[in-house]
């Protein structure tokens, strides 16, 4: 059996003046994650780390949903990939957004 790794929401859109703690529900791929790191990369550039400077905050978790940091200061016209990993059953996996930013 395949598991689709990409949110269920696919691509999004963010205003670079927005500021939004996204949360992605992992029941598809198992209960009660753990462990759990959140990491932005700049996709128009590289793939670029740019976690340290575009997140706030930190991830929580309630149930089988994880809040990711504030995700904020975008820069127009670029297309970031949020990466979430966490642990499952014993399981490290990783899920995925892209998150086209506009003015």
């Amino acid at each position: 059996m395949t598991t689709r790794r990409e949110i269920r929401e696919g691509r999004i859109t963010q205003g670079v003046d927005e500021q939004i703690p996204y949360s992605v529900n992992v029941a598809p791929w198992g209960t009660s994650p753990t462990s759990v790191t959140v990491v932005v990369k700049d996709a128009s550039n590289s793939n670029t780390d740019v976690t340290a400077t575009v997140t706030t905050g930190s991830s929580s978790v309630s149930g089988n949903v994880i809040t990711l940091p504030t995700i904020y200061n975008l820069t127009q016209g670029n297309t970031y990939r949020v990466e979430v990993k966490f642990t499952v059953n014993g399981r490290v996996l990783e899920c995925y957004a892209y998150i086209d930013a506009e003015l």
